[in-house]
């Protein structure tokens, strides 16, 4: 109670805002000084046997370091609590022990025995904390035991696990990078793991410590390809990045013929135009000549096949939502497709532009630098690049540079129609940035120069002196193209001297007066006059214009202007700014010629006057594609640190075998059938991977799945033993849910299911449900095959244990690829068809055995109905149950409790064999009333024991809820043998909430935290209401008590059944008589308070429909409106 009180006294003192945490004098130097009688307090609630005391102290010290208030007094308390069994207080533990233990090392070093413990816990996520505060403890005399901890992370059979062991890597590397060598021998492991949750991670291990080490790539390269679509959005960056580099080091230029092609068509040009004359031509011509046979001779490109691979399975992420994935993708195209299939990069980037402006100017950015050498592939998307007047400065001036970098003699007009607009907006960088824009345009575009010139000039009368100077120095450029044809400009340009007050402006028109005073006789010498009169109020970069301006004046009309240069000459001469006096000395002794002057002023006239080029006006995104796209460096356009130059090409190409992966010795076939099969299905996967695990999608499985149901399908068609083949395909149909699991699999043989009634109505009816359903096999249902199949392989003969080894091989090879699965029936076909004669022998046991497992014919059966093989579809179950009701089986085959007409429900996973070392449970809400308690949601538990040992005393313990729910617990399970199943049932009263029930699972030998959180629409219950109670309490509930979505139902949904079984299946509601063909309603109420809750599905034409929910209680009428969105319109 006092360590309650004290935490009270303490929240209350410390909570309010703006109080001072001392309560005495400040002036004495308590204000740096600790708070002991606080810091006792957490102490204390840290030394209580509370979780709650403990996790409340824990996150009142985390806030203090937030703070940045010292808490290292507290190490001792809080290092004793590393061994709590409480996760949240032990997370909390974790963050103080990395923010404090290199300050305190010696007390740090204490607490290795416990986080090598934790190393070892049953818990993943214990021993993935363990290792990431342990790797987090920057203290070099644990490097021996961080090193142990990494490699055995890496072994560990969680992924999250080795996923944190990657991460640890880079840690251990930067506080000891001696450990490189054992260091690369973990990543060379970890590389080879076939996870998609370690890829991502083990990756950036990779570039953090050995990017050199390509070696390492090499036999993971096609794994990495096949696994990069579903790694995580992040660790696909890191990938996509890195196989940039390993593809420009490892495969040849695609676009190398097309560049040395137009190179050799230069050539032969020139040759051909050339007379021949004078030996130097001669070689060269040679030269050519041996250039173009070389190029004549050389082979065509062909793509490597690893090159396709990485091209083919990057393209799909550029539909990611995640824009740095997207840039990823974007940039391994521009650096490696050719030149023909760079285009798809295109659409996806601009569909970036819709993000936020952060990503825009990144995307910007490299759009900039792409649209420079393939300006084609952004032109059918000009009209995205457009600005919009909330574009912030930054987005407007790169996309005004990729519209310049876009513009051509075809889309000139537009542009410049854009740039006229973007003229008038209130943003005078935005505003000085078009003016060069359309510099840039009449540059590049000589057609449009005049005009560019013209509307520029127009712009001199602008009242903005901002846009007069920046038109001013763009005019300076142009003119300087052909000053000779734009004197008229010129002369209106010196007139803006009295009016332009900007610096910069000022001095274009003094060099352009100066630089051309031979155009403007007349006028030259009177704007040096009014210089003159105002050069010492001028800025320096106007007084040296005015210098030089004075110079030429005096080289070319020096009657006029001698006097005024001497003036300014002796102006500058004492002026405060040192390089404007260094210039008026040098430019006196270079023109005035005296005596002591050297030869240089003979030479003025040529120095002043010289010829200049036009100056070049060219994006700043010209030379930066050396740089990787999408990287920091291309951003800042400058090497940053840790950046990884792009390698050239290879001028031969590497070797590709390299990449290949030799394939294990179980997996090689041994007899010349299965060889032909595995030739068949080589080509679906790359050579890096000898058998299928979890790289495979869910998309191919349904792929294959379908393509054996139509084989079995066509099977049936024919006789008796195309019966058979369709009951054994169904079989293997339902086998291969099971293959990225087990690797051995059951088959029942054909003669058996020919001649036994009941078990064959099971087969077609299990067959129909796995259609109906489409859904994989659970763990439990599994175990209980695998009981079912020692059964049976005690009654087998040898001859059909032969024929099951055929049957699993057939099976093994009908995972690999799905578009083989009707050839795999005609093999059947055929191998049945030789084996005909030998089989008379099994058909007598075969006869025998009916005898013998009639009981393990309705054992079998049985399990088809519980909650595991769910159909999800009711509506066409119940239907199924009354057709099969007329066929002639036991009466218990069909009881109503193996197979309720309702359809059981969807089951969940509560606790995962591997945590439970064997014991795995699985839950579902059964939709029934809890007879103990009506307020209750009944759940029903399935335990499965796979382990060897028996489990006993299963029971609940710790229970944890929030404020008002209650738990009624299932009764304790005495014993579960090893391979057996039991059910048991629980009530949860949820408060009409979707917050979990937490709590702990116990057996006599260990305990697993666990967690049921149900989804809104168990929380109901049916009621049965007539159409006029509906209205009228519809009519109550109104306003803010209503919800209404308009949606497109899906292609399978428009018929009213599918509408009312979707619906039933989200919600446990209870259909409601309706007259109109149109509408389908639903009532029920939630099960803990009794809130009414109605839906109303209204359809119209076109598939249109709008759905109306209304309910007292918003929360769970907002979430019960997404379900049921969700389930009709998928």
């Amino acid at each position: 109670m006092s360590a309650s009180s004290a935490f009270n006294d303490e929240k209350g003192g410390s909570s309010s805002v703006g109080e001072p945490e001392y309560g005495h004098d400040p002036a004495s130097g308590g204000i740096f000084s600790s708070d002991y009688k606080r810091h006792d307090d957490l102490k204390e609630m840290l030394d209580s046997n509370k979780d709650s005391l403990k996790l409340e102290a824990m996150k009142r010290i985390v806030a203090m370091i937030a703070r940045g208030k010292n808490a290292s007094d507290l190490f001792p308390a809080v290092v004793k609590n590393v061994a709590c069994k409480n996760i949240e207080v032990k997370k909390l533990v974790y963050v103080y022990l990395v923010r404090y233990a290199e300050e305190q090392q010696d007390l740090a070093l204490l607490s290795i025995s416990t986080f090598q413990r934790g190393l070892k816990d049953p818990n993943q996520l214990i021993r993935a904390s363990a290792l990431r505060v342990l790797s987090s403890i920057r203290v070099t005399i644990i490097v021996p035991i961080m090193m142990l901890a990494i490699k055995e992370a890496a072994s560990d059979m969680s992924p999250y696990v080795r996923k944190t062991a990657a991460h640890a890597i880079p840690k251990l590397y930067s506080l000891d990078p001696e450990q490189k060598d054992q260091l690369i021998e973990v990543i060379e492991k970890l590389l080879a793991d076939k996870t998609t949750l370690v890829a991502g991670s083990v990756v950036m291990a990779f570039e953090e410590v050995c990017p050199e080490r390509i070696d390492l790539i090499h036999k993971n390269y096609r794994k990495l390809c096949n696994l990069l679509i579903d790694v995580e959005e992040w660790g696909q960056v890191v990938i996509i990045n890195m196989l940039t580099r390993y593809a420009r080091t490892q495969f040849l230029n695609p676009n190398i013929n097309e560049s040395l092609l137009e190179e050799g068509g230069g050539g032969d040009k020139t040759f051909y135009g050339s007379d021949g004359n004078g030996d130097d031509e001669d070689e060269e011509d040679k030269q050519k000549k041996a250039e173009a046979a070389a190029l004549a001779k050389r082979k065509p490109y062909v793509m490597d096949p690893d090159h396709r691979l990485l091209l083919r399975n990057t393209k799909p992420l550029l539909q990611s939502r995640n824009a740095a994935v997207v840039m990823a993708v974007a940039q391994l195209y521009f650096h490696l497709a050719p030149k023909a299939e760079v285009g798809v990069i295109a659409k996806a980037l601009v569909r970036l532009l819709r993000s936020h402006s952060e990503v825009q100017y990144v995307v910007l950015q490299n759009v900039a630098t792409m649209t420079i050498k393939r300006r084609g592939m952004f032109e059918p998307y000009l009209k995205s690049f457009y600005i919009r007047s909330t574009d912030p400065t930054q987005i407007k001036i790169l996309k005004l540079e990729v519209l310049t970098n876009l513009a051509n003699e075809t889309n000139i007009s537009t542009i410049l129609r854009e740039f006229q607009t973007y003229i008038k907006s209130m943003d005078k960088d935005f505003v000085a940035a078009t003016i060069q824009a359309i510099g840039r345009c009449a540059t590049n575009i000589g057609e449009v120069r005049d005009t560019c010139l013209n509307g520029l000039v127009q712009l001199l009368s602008n009242r903005d002196e901002l846009v007069v100077a920046e038109s001013v120095v763009v005019i300076k450029k142009l003119l300087q193209m052909q000053p000779e044809k734009h004197s008229d400009i010129i002369k209106h340009m010196a007139k803006l001297t009295d009016n332009i007050q900007v610096p910069m402006a000022r001095a274009s028109i003094l060099w352009l007066i100066g630089e051309y005073c031979e155009h403007v006789p007349k006028i030259a010498p009177d704007v040096l006059r009014k210089m003159a009169k105002s050069f010492t109020n001028e800025e320096d970069i106007v007084k040296l214009q005015i210098l030089n301006l004075a110079a030429k004046l005096y080289l070319t009309n020096s009657k006029q202007t001698k006097l005024l240069t001497q003036y300014v000459l002796n102006l500058a001469k004492y002026d405060q700014n040192y390089d404007i006096r260094d210039r008026a000395r040098f430019i006196r002794q270079l023109i005035v010629p005296t005596e002591k002057s050297g030869a240089l002023s003979k030479y003025a006239k040529k120095l002043f006057l010289a010829l200049k080029p036009a100056p070049v006006l060219e994006s700043p995104f010209k030379d930066r594609d050396h740089f990787q796209l999408g990287s920091l460096s291309h951003l800042l356009n400058a090497k940053t640190g840790g950046y990884q130059e792009l390698p050239d090409w290879p001028e031969a190409a590497p070797d590709p075998s390299v990449r290949n992966v030799e394939v294990p010795e179980w997996t090689k076939c041994s007899s010349r059938e299965k060889r032909k099969e595995k030739k068949v299905e080589k080509p679906f996967y790359s050579d890096s991977e000898g058998e299928s695990g979890p790289t495979e999608s869910a998309d191919s499985e349904s792929y294959s799945s379908s393509g054996s149901d139509s084989g079995s399908g066509s099977a049936e068609n024919g006789s008796g033993s195309a019966s058979e083949d369709s009951v054994e395909a169904s079989e293997s149909e339902e086998e291969e849910e099971h293959k990225k699991k087990k690797k051995k699999e059951f088959k029942r043989p054909v003669q058996e299911s020919d001649r036994r009634d009941g078990a064959f109505v099971f087969e077609c009816f299990h067959h129909l449900t796995t259609n109906l359903n489409n859904c994989a096999s659970e763990e439990s249902s599994e175990e209980e095959e695998r009981k079912r199949v020692r059964k049976r392989k005690q009654l087998k003969s040898n001859s059909e244990s032969e024929s099951d080894e055929d049957e699993e091989s057939d099976s093994e090879s009908s995972q690999s690829e799905s578009e083989d699965s009707e050839s795999e029936v005609d093999v059947k076909k055929k191998k049945e068809v030789q084996s005909k004669a030998p089989s008379k022998p099994v058909t007598k046991e075969s006869k025998k055995e009916k005898k013998e497992m009639s009981l393990l014919d309705l054992d079998d059966f049985e399990p088809a109905a519980s909650p595991q093989v769910t159909p999800v579809n009711s509506f066409l179950c119940s239907s199924l149950v009354t057709d099969l009701e007329g066929l002639s089986l036991a009466d218990s085959v069909l009881s109503p409790i193996a197979i309720s007409p309702s359809g059981a429900q969807k089951s969940y996973e509560l606790l995962h064999r591997i945590t439970g070392e064997g014991l795995s449970v699985e839950y579902c809400f059964s939709r029934q009333p809890f007879g103990p308690d009506p307020k209750m949601v009944a759940v029903q538990m399935q335990f499965a024991n796979s382990a060897a040992a028996d489990a006993k005393n299963l029971h609940m313990e710790d229970v944890k809820l929030q404020s008002g729910m209650r738990v009624q617990e299932f009764p304790e399970i005495e014993l579960l043998r090893a391979g057996e199943t039991a059910t048991a049932a629980m009530g949860i009263d949820f408060c009409d909430s979707t917050q979990a029930a937490n709590f702990q699972l116990c057996t006599h030998s260990r305990k697993c935290f666990v967690s049921i959180q149900p989804p809104v629409g168990e929380l109901m219950k049916p009621i049965f209401m007539t159409e006029n109670e509906f209205k009228k309490e519809q009519g109550q509930l109104m306003g803010m008590n209503e919800i209404t979505e308009r949606l497109t139902l899906d292609a399978k949904c428009r018929d009213e059944h599918v509408v009312v079984q979707r619906v039933t299946a989200a919600a446990n509601l209870s259909r409601v008589p309706c007259g109109s063909d149109k509408e389908c309603r639903f009532a029920g109420r939630t099960v803990s308070g009794g809130s009414l809750v109605l839906v109303t599905v209204a359809t119209k034409e076109d598939g249109a429909a709008q759905l109306t929910l209304n309910c007292d209680k918003m929360v769970i009428g907002t979430m019960l409106v997404k379900d049921i969105l969700l389930a009709l319109t998928q």
